[in-house]
């Protein structure tokens, strides 16, 4: 099991936060498929389903049973008050497992979750029981190497991509997960990494800005991103039935991956700017052409300045986020290449600040600072709350480790949210504005 990490940097102009985040890992799996030269399709086909990425002259999309899907999706997890990341429900007992799932899936279902995002390890008959009662995908997501890899039996902390061991060690993982997972009914992605690019300069928690002019560490990026490359193409030997997804952080060494990973079918990334992702979708679609796949954003509901939650500044962010989503979908006019997202994250964290102290404390130390968050930002002063970014505030736990959950203001506004069809709008960037214009803030709360 790997140890769940947060860590926040600055790049470019403004901060981006970095959310090294993890549930125990395994396995993971994926898939990419026909030629691009000679198809502007990707087609998979698994358990009856075809899932395709479909590009034509309104841009990306993606495509499951020849419909158009726009993922509107959730980072999800499961930690009681008290808890750690040493906590993994798939241990729990069947009977808790399943009660879990049923108090959590009913409400991102109502709110028009169509996906939630997990780390490996989750077996696959849960999957297939997210699916099958709440028809909820799953993206799975394995770390590659991203927290450290055990090589001929020593701890590793900070994997170097070039070593021999670590890469032939990661390319069997990844093969048996395509192994294992590959016919999981339910299954609509696989994602590769959690910002491992920001792991090329730091291996601790500690909040750390990227050296962005330093590209020292272009050598070891790049044999990364070739190990990415080579992943993706061994698993699709096994299993052609899943998109493979990357997750980078922001778009750092956006130049390197669209050099070395031209198997992987969607760019995912990790991306903190407060309500607006600026020239992001645009910025991919000239230098990589690939489809954007937003796998974390987000805003935390905790204001420094006032001292007190402050629900409403989170649910405004998400909205401007979501809006954005939808106005860089396929047929809008924008950039036509994002796919969706998994808001970040579904219930607070509260061991998230200490890590191994004060499990049960919901803690309101700011850890790191952020511009882009501009409701509580004050020149020289942390303004970004780690255990506070759940659409849910949790309550506490039983003797059998069960919670309840008690949505923010920001559930209410994505339940709205999501409720929007950007396909079935007229491809209007107009008629767009309007829905979100209709979605009231004040009303949510």
């Amino acid at each position: 099991m790997i140890n769940q990490y947060r860590r926040f940097i600055k790049q470019s102009a403004f901060p981006l936060m970095m959310i090294l985040f993890l549930s125990n890992c395994a396995n993971t799996k994926g898939k990419k498929i026909a030629d691009k030269n000679k198809s502007n399709v990707t087609t998979v086909i698994a358990q009856g389903d075809k899932v395709e990425i479909d590009k034509n002259a309104d841009g990306l999309k993606l495509k499951v049973n020849g419909k158009d899907l726009v993922i509107n999706g959730m980072n999800w997890d499961y930690f009681p008050i008290g808890k750690n990341y040493t906590y993994v429900l798939w241990e729990q007992p069947e009977s808790m497992i399943q009660k879990a799932l049923d108090n959590e899936m009913p409400l991102l279902k109502n709110m028009g979750v169509n996906a939630i995002r997990v780390y490996s390890g989750i077996p696959k008959k849960w999957i297939e029981y997210i699916y099958t009662n709440y028809g909820i995908y799953t993206m799975i997501n394995h770390t590659f190497g991203r927290y450290g890899l055990t090589l001929n039996g020593k701890w590793v902390s900070n994997t170097d991509y070039s070593d021999a061991f670590a890469r032939e060690l990661l390319l069997k993982e990844l093969k048996q997960l395509a192994r294992d997972y590959k016919d999981s009914k339910g299954l609509l992605l696989f994602l590769l990494g959690n910002e491992n690019n920001y792991g090329l300069f730091w291996e601790g928690a500690e909040t750390e800005d990227v050296p962005i002019n330093d590209r020292k560490s272009a050598v070891r990026a790049q044999a990364m991103y070739t190990l990415f490359n080579e992943a993706a193409v061994a698993m699709k030997i096994i299993d052609n039935s899943h998109p493979i997804a990357i997750c980078n952080g922001d778009v750092l060494f956006l130049d390197l991956i669209a050099k070395e990973c031209p198997d992987i079918d969607i760019y995912g990334t990790n991306v903190y700017r407060g309500i607006s992702f600026g020239d992001l979708f645009e910025k991919v679609k000239k230098e990589y052409g690939k489809p954007v796949l937003l796998t974390e954003f987000g805003s935390d509901a905790f204001n420094v300045l006032t001292n007190k939650e402050d629900q409403n500044a989170q649910a405004s962010i998400l909205k401007g986020n979501w809006k954005e989503i939808y106005e860089n979908a396929a047929g809008l006019g924008k950039s036509e290449n994002c796919i969706g997202g998994f808001t970040f994250q579904f219930s607070d964290g509260w061991w998230k600040y200490g890590q191994t102290k004060n499990l049960d404390l919901h803690d309101s130390n700011a850890s790191w600072a952020n511009g882009g968050y501009t409701f509580d930002f004050e020149k020289g002063k942390n303004n970004m709350n780690e255990e506070w970014f759940g659409i849910c505030e949790k309550g506490s736990a039983n003797d059998n480790g069960m919670y309840q959950l008690h949505p923010r203001s920001a559930y209410y506004v994505l339940k709205e949210v999501h409720q929007i069809n950007p396909f079935t709008n007229s491809k209007s960037l107009k008629k767009l504005k309007k829905k979100f214009d209709k979605i009231k803030i004040k009303d949510a709360s």
